[in-house]
Protein backbone atom coordinates (compact mmCIF):
# COMPACT_ATOMS: atom_id res chain seq x y z
CA UNK A 1 0.00 0.00 0.00
CA UNK A 2 1.30 3.60 -1.11
CA UNK A 3 2.50 5.56 2.31
CA UNK A 4 1.27 9.50 2.07
CA UNK A 5 3.68 11.62 3.21
CA UNK A 6 2.90 13.47 6.55
CA UNK A 7 3.71 16.87 7.50
CA UNK A 8 6.16 17.27 11.41
CA UNK A 9 4.77 20.70 12.27
CA UNK A 10 5.72 22.21 15.65
CA UNK A 11 4.13 22.15 19.16
CA UNK A 12 5.11 24.95 20.53
CA UNK A 13 3.78 28.50 18.74
CA UNK A 14 3.49 31.90 20.19
CA UNK A 15 2.86 35.57 19.44
CA UNK A 16 6.81 36.67 18.11
CA UNK A 17 5.78 40.28 17.06
CA UNK A 18 2.72 42.67 16.80
CA UNK A 19 1.56 45.63 14.85
CA UNK A 20 -1.24 47.89 14.41
CA UNK A 21 -2.12 50.99 12.31
CA UNK A 22 -4.78 53.50 13.86
CA UNK A 23 -6.50 56.14 11.69
CA UNK A 24 -5.61 59.59 11.74
CA UNK A 25 -8.89 61.07 12.39
CA UNK A 26 -10.31 61.07 16.22
CA UNK A 27 -13.82 61.60 16.05
CA UNK A 28 -15.52 62.40 19.53
CA UNK A 29 -18.58 61.99 21.45
CA UNK A 30 -19.72 65.36 20.36
CA UNK A 31 -18.57 65.03 16.75
CA UNK A 32 -21.09 61.73 16.90
CA UNK A 33 -24.05 63.82 18.42
CA UNK A 34 -24.12 66.19 15.26
CA UNK A 35 -26.02 63.97 13.88
CA UNK A 36 -26.97 61.16 16.58
CA UNK A 37 -29.66 61.96 18.87
CA UNK A 38 -27.78 61.73 22.05
CA UNK A 39 -25.46 62.98 24.48
CA UNK A 40 -21.74 62.56 24.67
CA UNK A 41 -22.27 61.81 28.51
CA UNK A 42 -25.07 59.07 27.81
CA UNK A 43 -22.76 57.99 25.19
CA UNK A 44 -19.52 57.36 27.62
CA UNK A 45 -22.23 56.24 30.29
CA UNK A 46 -23.49 53.32 28.37
CA UNK A 47 -20.43 52.33 26.16
CA UNK A 48 -17.54 53.43 28.08
CA UNK A 49 -16.22 55.38 24.54
CA UNK A 50 -15.01 58.92 24.41
CA UNK A 51 -13.71 59.02 21.06
CA UNK A 52 -13.05 56.50 17.74
CA UNK A 53 -10.81 56.92 14.68
CA UNK A 54 -12.48 56.73 11.66
CA UNK A 55 -10.82 56.82 8.19
CA UNK A 56 -10.27 59.93 6.19
CA UNK A 57 -8.35 60.62 2.91
CA UNK A 58 -6.58 57.60 1.20
CA UNK A 59 -7.01 55.27 4.11
CA UNK A 60 -8.66 51.74 3.46
CA UNK A 61 -9.07 48.34 4.38
CA UNK A 62 -6.06 47.61 2.32
CA UNK A 63 -4.00 49.89 3.10
CA UNK A 64 -4.69 49.69 6.73
CA UNK A 65 -3.73 45.83 7.19
CA UNK A 66 -0.58 46.28 5.36
CA UNK A 67 0.59 48.91 7.51
CA UNK A 68 -0.33 46.49 10.57
CA UNK A 69 1.15 43.93 8.58
CA UNK A 70 4.29 45.49 8.07
CA UNK A 71 4.82 47.12 11.70
CA UNK A 72 4.24 43.39 13.21
CA UNK A 73 6.98 41.69 10.80
CA UNK A 74 9.26 44.52 11.63
CA UNK A 75 8.30 43.95 15.77
CA UNK A 76 8.78 40.66 15.21
CA UNK A 77 12.62 40.34 13.57
CA UNK A 78 11.12 37.53 11.48
CA UNK A 79 12.45 37.76 7.53
CA UNK A 80 9.20 38.13 5.52
CA UNK A 81 10.51 35.09 3.23
CA UNK A 82 10.16 32.83 6.57
CA UNK A 83 6.09 34.19 6.12
CA UNK A 84 3.94 30.97 4.90
CA UNK A 85 0.41 31.95 5.10
CA UNK A 86 -1.73 35.22 5.68
CA UNK A 87 -4.86 35.48 7.51
CA UNK A 88 -6.96 38.71 7.25
CA UNK A 89 -10.10 38.32 9.71
CA UNK A 90 -12.24 40.90 8.29
CA UNK A 91 -16.14 41.47 7.61
CA UNK A 92 -16.07 44.64 5.99
CA UNK A 93 -13.36 43.78 2.82
CA UNK A 94 -16.06 45.38 0.07
CA UNK A 95 -15.66 42.82 -2.56
CA UNK A 96 -16.25 38.90 -2.30
CA UNK A 97 -14.22 38.40 -5.49
CA UNK A 98 -11.55 39.31 -4.93
CA UNK A 99 -10.93 38.61 -1.47
CA UNK A 100 -8.67 41.42 0.14
CA UNK A 101 -5.58 38.92 2.02
CA UNK A 102 -4.05 38.15 -1.45
CA UNK A 103 -3.90 42.14 -2.17
CA UNK A 104 -2.31 42.92 1.06
CA UNK A 105 0.18 39.76 0.90
CA UNK A 106 1.32 41.74 -2.93
CA UNK A 107 1.23 45.22 -0.74
CA UNK A 108 3.62 43.64 1.72
CA UNK A 109 6.06 42.02 -0.57
CA UNK A 110 5.09 38.55 -0.09
CA UNK A 111 3.26 37.54 -3.45
CA UNK A 112 2.32 34.05 -4.10
CA UNK A 113 1.99 32.75 -0.32
CA UNK A 114 -1.41 30.86 0.67
CA UNK A 115 -3.57 34.19 1.79
CA UNK A 116 -7.74 34.16 2.57
CA UNK A 117 -9.91 36.00 4.05
CA UNK A 118 -11.47 34.67 7.56
CA UNK A 119 -15.11 36.39 8.42
CA UNK A 120 -16.55 35.54 11.88
CA UNK A 121 -17.51 39.22 13.32
CA UNK A 122 -15.71 40.63 16.02
CA UNK A 123 -14.28 37.32 17.25
CA UNK A 124 -12.30 36.52 14.16
CA UNK A 125 -9.07 37.96 15.38
CA UNK A 126 -9.62 34.94 17.84
CA UNK A 127 -10.74 32.59 14.91
CA UNK A 128 -7.56 33.11 13.31
CA UNK A 129 -5.06 32.92 15.74
CA UNK A 130 -6.74 29.69 16.65
CA UNK A 131 -6.30 28.46 12.92
CA UNK A 132 -3.32 30.39 12.29
CA UNK A 133 -1.49 28.17 15.36
CA UNK A 134 -3.18 25.46 14.29
CA UNK A 135 -1.18 25.23 10.48
CA UNK A 136 2.00 26.11 12.34
CA UNK A 137 1.56 22.61 14.47
CA UNK A 138 0.02 20.44 11.95
CA UNK A 139 3.00 21.78 9.86
CA UNK A 140 0.81 23.66 7.44
CA UNK A 141 2.75 27.07 7.52
CA UNK A 142 6.35 27.55 9.31
CA UNK A 143 5.23 31.38 10.53
CA UNK A 144 1.74 33.37 10.20
CA UNK A 145 1.06 36.67 9.66
CA UNK A 146 -2.68 37.15 10.95
CA UNK A 147 -4.46 40.28 10.66
CA UNK A 148 -7.57 41.35 12.43
CA UNK A 149 -9.11 45.05 10.06
CA UNK A 150 -12.07 46.69 9.76
CA UNK A 151 -13.49 49.89 8.38
CA UNK A 152 -17.13 49.40 9.97
CA UNK A 153 -17.68 52.83 8.83
CA UNK A 154 -18.42 51.91 5.54
CA UNK A 155 -21.29 50.75 6.25
CA UNK A 156 -22.45 52.68 9.24
CA UNK A 157 -25.57 54.64 9.65
CA UNK A 158 -24.97 58.10 11.54
CA UNK A 159 -28.52 58.05 12.52
CA UNK A 160 -28.91 54.63 14.08
CA UNK A 161 -28.78 54.81 18.34
CA UNK A 162 -27.64 51.37 18.01
CA UNK A 163 -24.59 51.54 16.40
CA UNK A 164 -23.53 54.78 15.06
CA UNK A 165 -21.85 55.54 18.50
CA UNK A 166 -19.98 52.31 19.28
CA UNK A 167 -18.20 51.47 15.90
CA UNK A 168 -14.45 52.43 14.85
CA UNK A 169 -11.85 51.83 11.87
CA UNK A 170 -8.09 50.59 12.58
CA UNK A 171 -6.33 47.43 12.20
CA UNK A 172 -4.03 44.77 13.77
CA UNK A 173 -1.81 42.02 13.74
CA UNK A 174 0.40 39.12 15.54
CA UNK A 175 3.23 37.30 13.43
CA UNK A 176 2.94 33.78 14.75
CA UNK A 177 5.50 31.03 14.68
CA UNK A 178 6.96 28.17 16.66
CA UNK A 179 8.48 29.02 19.99
CA UNK A 180 10.65 27.09 22.75
CA UNK A 181 7.84 27.23 25.44
CA UNK A 182 3.95 27.42 23.66
CA UNK A 183 2.71 30.48 23.96
CA UNK A 184 -0.94 30.05 22.58
CA UNK A 185 -3.73 27.66 24.04
CA UNK A 186 -5.96 25.60 22.16
CA UNK A 187 -8.77 27.37 21.27
CA UNK A 188 -12.22 27.71 22.59
CA UNK A 189 -14.57 28.72 20.07
CA UNK A 190 -18.43 28.31 18.82
CA UNK A 191 -21.63 30.26 17.75
CA UNK A 192 -25.08 30.26 18.13
CA UNK A 193 -26.65 30.66 14.58
CA UNK A 194 -30.27 30.89 15.93
CA UNK A 195 -29.58 34.10 17.64
CA UNK A 196 -27.22 34.82 14.34
CA UNK A 197 -30.05 37.89 13.04
CA UNK A 198 -29.01 40.01 16.50
CA UNK A 199 -26.26 41.78 14.44
CA UNK A 200 -26.68 42.00 10.46
CA UNK A 201 -26.57 43.73 7.30
CA UNK A 202 -30.17 45.56 6.92
CA UNK A 203 -30.41 44.67 3.34
CA UNK A 204 -29.49 40.92 1.93
CA UNK A 205 -27.28 40.72 -0.48
CA UNK A 206 -29.62 38.81 -2.82
CA UNK A 207 -32.57 40.57 -2.29
CA UNK A 208 -29.81 43.89 -3.01
CA UNK A 209 -28.85 42.81 -6.18
CA UNK A 210 -32.29 41.66 -7.16
CA UNK A 211 -34.09 44.96 -6.67
CA UNK A 212 -31.23 46.84 -8.44
CA UNK A 213 -32.29 44.54 -11.20
CA UNK A 214 -35.23 45.59 -11.24
CA UNK A 215 -34.92 48.96 -10.95
CA UNK A 216 -33.04 49.48 -13.79
CA UNK A 217 -36.76 50.97 -15.06
CA UNK A 218 -38.37 48.35 -15.10
CA UNK A 219 -40.81 48.36 -12.52
CA UNK A 220 -41.04 52.23 -11.03
CA UNK A 221 -42.92 50.86 -8.01
CA UNK A 222 -40.15 49.30 -6.70
CA UNK A 223 -38.80 51.49 -4.08
CA UNK A 224 -34.35 52.12 -3.79
CA UNK A 225 -32.96 49.85 -1.41
CA UNK A 226 -30.40 52.25 -0.14
CA UNK A 227 -27.77 52.04 1.77
CA UNK A 228 -26.87 48.91 3.22
CA UNK A 229 -26.00 49.05 7.37
CA UNK A 230 -25.22 47.48 10.53
CA UNK A 231 -28.26 46.48 12.99
CA UNK A 232 -27.79 44.92 16.15
CA UNK A 233 -30.12 44.04 18.52
CA UNK A 234 -28.30 45.29 21.98
CA UNK A 235 -30.39 43.90 24.40
CA UNK A 236 -30.77 40.85 22.57
CA UNK A 237 -26.97 40.81 22.41
CA UNK A 238 -25.93 41.17 26.12
CA UNK A 239 -28.43 38.63 27.20
CA UNK A 240 -26.77 36.12 25.13
CA UNK A 241 -22.95 37.79 26.43
CA UNK A 242 -24.07 37.16 30.00
CA UNK A 243 -24.61 33.30 29.50
CA UNK A 244 -22.30 32.51 26.79
CA UNK A 245 -19.08 34.40 27.72
CA UNK A 246 -18.92 33.55 31.18
CA UNK A 247 -18.61 29.75 30.67
CA UNK A 248 -16.54 30.21 27.43
CA UNK A 249 -13.66 32.09 29.76
CA UNK A 250 -14.10 29.11 32.47
CA UNK A 251 -13.77 26.81 29.36
CA UNK A 252 -10.72 28.56 27.98
CA UNK A 253 -8.76 28.25 31.52
CA UNK A 254 -9.92 24.87 31.78
CA UNK A 255 -8.36 23.64 28.59
CA UNK A 256 -5.28 26.23 28.84
CA UNK A 257 -4.36 23.92 32.22
CA UNK A 258 -3.72 27.86 33.66
CA UNK A 259 -5.46 28.66 36.67
CA UNK A 260 -6.75 31.91 37.20
CA UNK A 261 -5.48 33.02 39.70
CA UNK A 262 -1.88 32.72 37.10
CA UNK A 263 -3.58 35.29 34.59
CA UNK A 264 -1.84 38.36 34.69
CA UNK A 265 -3.88 40.52 32.18
CA UNK A 266 -7.60 40.40 30.38
CA UNK A 267 -7.86 41.36 27.00
CA UNK A 268 -11.63 40.75 26.36
CA UNK A 269 -13.13 42.48 22.42
CA UNK A 270 -13.80 46.17 23.21
CA UNK A 271 -17.25 45.99 22.37
CA UNK A 272 -18.88 47.77 25.91
CA UNK A 273 -16.90 48.68 28.91
CA UNK A 274 -19.65 47.71 30.90
CA UNK A 275 -19.97 44.51 29.70
CA UNK A 276 -15.82 43.80 30.04
CA UNK A 277 -16.09 44.93 33.95
CA UNK A 278 -18.95 42.52 34.55
CA UNK A 279 -16.91 39.23 32.55
CA UNK A 280 -14.14 40.73 34.75
CA UNK A 281 -15.84 40.17 37.79
CA UNK A 282 -18.06 37.25 37.24
CA UNK A 283 -14.83 35.18 36.55
CA UNK A 284 -13.28 36.35 39.93
CA UNK A 285 -9.94 38.19 38.29
CA UNK A 286 -8.10 40.04 41.15
CA UNK A 287 -9.11 43.23 40.60
CA UNK A 288 -5.34 44.78 40.29
CA UNK A 289 -5.49 42.67 37.02
CA UNK A 290 -4.73 44.88 34.16
CA UNK A 291 -7.92 44.59 31.93
CA UNK A 292 -7.94 46.38 28.16
CA UNK A 293 -9.88 49.74 27.99
CA UNK A 294 -8.82 50.58 24.37
CA UNK A 295 -12.67 50.83 23.45
CA UNK A 296 -12.34 54.51 25.35
CA UNK A 297 -10.54 56.01 22.58
CA UNK A 298 -10.77 53.58 19.45
CA UNK A 299 -14.02 52.70 20.04
CA UNK A 300 -15.49 49.16 18.71
CA UNK A 301 -13.20 47.86 15.84
CA UNK A 302 -14.97 44.58 15.54
CA UNK A 303 -11.96 41.98 14.42
CA UNK A 304 -9.40 44.24 15.00
CA UNK A 305 -10.08 45.33 18.63
CA UNK A 306 -8.44 42.73 20.15
CA UNK A 307 -4.62 43.30 18.56
CA UNK A 308 -5.13 47.04 18.85
CA UNK A 309 -5.83 46.35 22.31
CA UNK A 310 -2.83 44.16 23.10
CA UNK A 311 -1.08 46.74 21.05
CA UNK A 312 -1.83 49.58 23.03
CA UNK A 313 -1.86 47.86 26.92
CA UNK A 314 2.30 47.06 25.66
CA UNK A 315 3.10 50.64 24.36
CA UNK A 316 1.81 52.47 27.19
CA UNK A 317 3.22 49.91 29.98
CA UNK A 318 0.06 48.63 31.33
CA UNK A 319 1.21 45.13 30.47
CA UNK A 320 4.35 43.57 29.67
CA UNK A 321 5.55 41.07 26.50
CA UNK A 322 5.25 37.48 27.82
CA UNK A 323 3.09 38.09 30.77
CA UNK A 324 -0.32 35.65 30.59
CA UNK A 325 -3.35 36.99 29.18
CA UNK A 326 -6.96 35.93 28.69
CA UNK A 327 -8.21 36.64 25.27
CA UNK A 328 -11.89 36.63 24.17
CA UNK A 329 -13.61 38.13 20.93
CA UNK A 330 -17.54 37.99 20.69
CA UNK A 331 -20.02 39.22 18.43
CA UNK A 332 -21.45 38.60 14.96
CA UNK A 333 -22.82 35.17 14.27
CA UNK A 334 -23.38 35.08 17.27
CA UNK A 335 -19.73 33.89 17.58
CA UNK A 336 -17.22 33.64 19.88
CA UNK A 337 -13.25 32.56 20.65
CA UNK A 338 -10.90 32.39 23.33
CA UNK A 339 -7.51 31.63 24.27
CA UNK A 340 -4.69 31.89 26.67
CA UNK A 341 -1.40 33.89 25.54
CA UNK A 342 1.45 34.97 26.27
CA UNK A 343 1.92 38.62 25.18
CA UNK A 344 3.92 39.59 22.07
CA UNK A 345 6.88 41.44 23.35
CA UNK A 346 6.47 45.45 23.28
CA UNK A 347 6.75 46.55 19.78
CA UNK A 348 9.70 48.83 18.89
CA UNK A 349 7.68 50.38 15.99
CA UNK A 350 4.65 51.48 17.66
CA UNK A 351 0.95 52.55 15.99
CA UNK A 352 1.29 56.11 17.84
Amino acid sequence: MVSIAVNEGRKNVAMLGIGAYRPERIVSNADVCEVLDSTPEWIFERTGIRNRRWISGDETLRSMSAAAGERAITNSGIDRTKISALILATSSWLKLTPHGAPSVAFDLGMNGIPAFDLTSGCGGFGYALGVAADLIRAGSAEYVLVIGAETMTVGLDPTDRGTAMIFGDGAGAVVVGPSDVNGISPTVWGSDGESAEAISQDVNFFDYMDRAERLQGTDPEVEPVGRMALRMEGPRVFRWAAVTLPRALSTALEVSGVAKEDIEVFVPHQANARINELMKKNLGLADDIPMANDIENTGNTSAASIPLAMEEMLVTGKAKGGQLALLLGFGAGLSYAGQVVTLPPKPIEPSF
